[in-house]
């Protein structure tokens, strides 16, 4: 197959195009950014040393994207990763579209529904509604079957994956409480907030604190996606990668530690999932890092209601690249974690799991 990574020279674009070099179904890689950048016609192993000599796109130069690239090239490419701003993705998709090529969005240009929750969450209008009906969320654990007929496909952000990881089993089997919000902390690396230079989240300024209280634009995505009200309140740490989110539920009074653990068992023993595994302790970002696993556990006061459920995850693989691959894999009708995760690691994540239960 033929695809390009838009936005090659961001941290997410990297990992992708690492991840996407060992995938045997791809032949022929674009690594594009936008005209202005100033990693424009820069070998990528340049950029980024520690991919040099890795793969036969390590020493590709990264190419200017613009319309005149796209009509040279667009009828030839299968797919397009896109890990671009959410307004350069909102304007380009469409045209990606139009060639009949597959669009993984990384952006949060189509993940809400509603196109007048952008103003409010993302500060532009959004001139593709007809392309918000027609894009899917692609959690790959959750919405495998529509992924697999997509054409745009939103893929998450990293807070709201390991929020809904953990959420939606217990909301698909809506043992909450209707009338409660739920409440999510989550905690991410610096990583997350991109290459680009910046005193906030520059690594030598940041102390553990709190932002954008009440207000993130994850919040409606969130909350979208688990089908119940949340509050989500994030937190900006100093360490690189990596990302935390420890939920609490209040469930329904008939509720049992049994009825928890079925929920968990029906979301993450099965066929579909190759990532998430629920283990036996409270997680640790160091077991999930620069890996593509997601690690979760939970615990439940039958006497209060009160449900906890920790996951970590890597936001730059799970909470970005290696999921996108996921629903890459998915539209192309192969394995789920092809390329990601072996055999042998998805069938001791899957008894590992069973034994926590």
């Amino acid at each position: 197959m033929k695809i390009a990574v838009v936005g090659a020279s961001g941290y997410v674009g990297a990992e992708l195009i690492a991840l996407l070099a060992k995938h045997p179904l791809i032949k022929e890689m674009h690594l594009l950014v936008s005209e202005n950048s100033t990693s424009k016609d820069v070998a990528f192993s340049t950029l980024y040393p520690r991919f040099q000599a890795t793969s036969k796109f390590s020493e590709q130069a990264l190419q200017a994207f613009n319309g005149e690239w796209l009509a040279q090239n667009g009828a030839h490419l299968d797919a397009v990763f896109m890990a671009t701003p959410h307004e350069y993705s909102q304007q380009w998709a469409s045209a990606f579209l139009e060639q009949d090529i597959k669009v993984f969005d990384l952006s949060g240009a189509f993940r809400l529904n509603q196109p007048e929750d952008y103003p409010a969450y993302y500060g532009f209008e959004h001139n593709y509604p007809d392309l918000l009906d027609s894009a899917v969320y692609g959690l790959a654990e959750f919405n495998f079957d529509k992924i697999a007929k997509a054409n745009l496909v939103a893929v998450p952000g990293c807070y709201p994956t390991a929020s809904l990881l953990a959420t939606k089993p217990i909301t698909n089997a809506n043992l909450q409480q209707k009338d409660v919000h739920i409440i999510v902390n989550g905690i991410s690396g610096v990583s997350g907030a991109g290459r680009k230079a910046s005193i906030a989240s520059s690594f030598n300024e940041v102390s553990l604190t709190a932002y954008n209280v009440l207000q993130h634009r994850h919040q409606p995505e969130i909350s979208q996606e688990c089908g119940h009200p949340v509050i989500f309140n994030p937190h900006l740490a100093p360490f690189k990668r990596g990302l935390m989110a420890t939920v609490t539920i209040h469930c329904q009074s008939h509720v049992t530690n049994e009825d928890v653990n079925k929920a968990y068992d029906q979301a993450y023993q099965t066929e579909q999932n190759a990532v998430v595994r629920v283990t036996q302790g409270w997680p640790k970002i160091d077991d999930v890092s620069n890996t593509p696993f997601a690690n979760l556990h939970w615990q439940y006061d039958e006497s209060k209601q009160i449900l906890v459920v920790s996951c970590v995850i890597d936001n730059l693989l799970k909470g970005a690249a290696s999921q996108a691959i996921q629903c890459f894999n998915l539209a192309m009708q192969q394995p789920v974690a092809l390329s990601l995760v072996t055999p042998a690691t998805i069938a001791n994540a899957q008894t590992n799991t069973e034994v926590n239960a």
